[in-house]
């Protein structure tokens, strides 16, 4: 591909004739090579146009900037090919589809959003549908072989070029978390979706946003695209409608629910006889006069709304109800996601990634009827991010834990102490235990803990750092929990 291909009607200056055969595009000029472009967006720190001399040395014969924030370059002494783009962070995805050939049309895309979620439902779509990948925050790929992603949605460049991976290795299927930051900024402008999902909305991200209702219009920007074939929304969450409401009208729509609630625009999709335990889950799905038995290993209640969503979206992929529900039967917990520890003379551990006030009152309501004595409660909140959230988290650990001991999660920039008096605000009867290194917090914990308890780490579910003062130490909650529970067994 040549750049007047690749730019044709994006540019502010005329664009020149110049048969280059562009080799690869590349936002950090580190990955510049020759016969690369690079491009120079705008950031939030500083305007990528600071990185030009270091990819034209790297071997770039050709450079696209972002026109606002450039002014204070001299342009004239970079010898290349210069090329200006108004709102080119908006545009990315557009050169990036482009220089890739279009990959999203040679696959069936399904984005997943909502607060919580996301991730367990791309991972568990990713198992059962033949043929898939998924790209998400665990990284992007099929299970055990995941590649990393910096974000839960990768920039624009990157997603053009993984999905492009994806149909060199024959995929059929692609499932991608699409978050609120990654709709705002562009990320996935020029993918093509065939189908959404909705699991639910929440607080979060309010630090970026600003307010829910910016949230839900990052979010409900998803649904409102036109190339949509069919929409899954999860009916117990009171967004739901909206969600449906913004879709165009020839996009088939899907609602599913745990607790018999219906919409009157879509395909309903409900759970009846509903049993939990620390086993599994089991439970009958409806849809119209059709019913079927579904058995699952993945424990937690809040789940039985990831699993609905998944075999929601394998109905509206065209699987019969029957075949959809013993499908089910083939799914493996996602690392860091209700992940169980222990058992037998042991105390059950839970590693889970809940780090919004939802997301733990479900996972500790959830586990609170199956701990026959004690629910033990270990958590943080992390640092420069939503700080408003943190006295929630802690009124939720008090009503629903009987165990509470705050520790360190990602503090980042921010001293612990000062996130650590947040998150006590929000208790109002007994202080919690507080034990800030999350190692020993962790140890103590399982050591203290009788074999009829329960106990849930929360909060960094996979991640296996710790960032400190910004420095991203190596840590991991699995690895913690399972010499623990070695030492305590010994």
């Amino acid at each position: 591909m040549i750049i007047t291909e690749l730019m044709d009607g994006l540019v502010c200056n005329p664009l020149l004739k110049d048969l280059t055969d562009i080799k690869g595009l590349a936002l950090d000029s580190r990955k510049v090579k020759k016969g690369f472009v690079f491009i120079a967006v705008d950031g939030a720190i500083e305007h990528g146009l600071v990185y030009a001399r270091q990819a034209l040395e790297n071997g770039a014969f050709a450079i696209i900037y972002e026109s606002q924030g450039s002014e204070g370059f001299e342009l004239g002494l970079f010898d290349c090919y210069k090329l200006q783009v108004n709102d080119l962070a908006l545009k990315l995805g557009c050169v990036a589809d482009r220089f890739y050939r279009s990959p999203s049309k040679e696959l069936d895309v399904i984005a997943v959003t909502g607060t919580n979620g996301k991730t367990t439902c791309s991972q568990f779509l990713q198992q059962l549908m033949p043929d898939s990948g998924v790209i998400g925050t665990l990284g992007w790929g099929e299970k055990g072989e995941l590649n990393k992603t910096l974000n839960t949605t990768p920039d624009a460049l990157d997603v053009q070029q993984i999905l492009a991976d994806f149909v060199r290795l024959k995929k059929k299927t692609v499932v991608m978390e699409v978050s609120s930051h990654g709709m705002e900024q562009g990320r996935v402008n020029a993918v093509n979706f065939k189908g959404a999902v909705f699991t639910n909305l929440t607080r979060d991200h309010l630090d970026y946003h600003g307010s829910m209702d910016a949230y839900l219009n990052a979010k409900l920007m998803l649904f409102k695209r036109a190339e949509l074939q069919f929409v899954v929304v999860n009916k117990d969450d009171d967004y739901s409608e909206q969600f449906l409401q913004v879709t165009h009208g020839h996009v088939k729509r899907w609602a599913f629910s745990a607790k018999g609630n219906k919409s009157s625009s879509a395909e309903n999709v409900s759970a009846e006889q509903i049993n939990y335990s620390l086993n599994g889950i089991s439970f009958f799905v409806c849809q119209g006069n059709e019913r079927a038995f579904v058995q699952s290993d993945i424990v937690g209640d809040f789940n039985l709304e990831n699993i609905l969503a998944v075999i929601t979206v394998l109905l509206a992929q065209g699987y019969r109800l029957e075949t959809a529900a013993k499908k089910v039967k083939e799914l493996t917990a996602v690392s860091g996601r209700m992940e169980r520890f222990g058992g037998g003379d042991l105390p059950f551990v839970f590693v889970d990634y809940a780090h919004t006030p939802d997301a733990l009152e479900k996972l500790l309501m959830g586990l609170r009827k199956f701990s026959s004595q004690q629910l033990w409660l270990v958590f943080g909140c992390g640092g420069n991010r939503d700080k408003g959230k943190r006295a929630e988290m802690g009124r939720v650990a008090e009503c629903f834990a009987d165990r509470v001991i705050i520790t360190d999660d990602n503090p980042r920039l921010e001293k612990p102490e000062n996130i650590i008096n947040d998150i006590l605000s929000g208790f109002r009867g007994k202080a919690p235990e507080l034990i800030q290194n999350r190692e020993k917090a962790i140890q103590s914990v399982i050591n203290r803990a009788d074999k009829n308890d329960c106990i849930v780490i929360a909060g960094k579910g996979h991640e296996n750092y710790q960032d400190i003062n910004g420095v991203k130490q190596a840590f991991s909650d699995q690895k913690v929990v399972k010499q623990a529970l070695v030492e305590k067994g010994e």
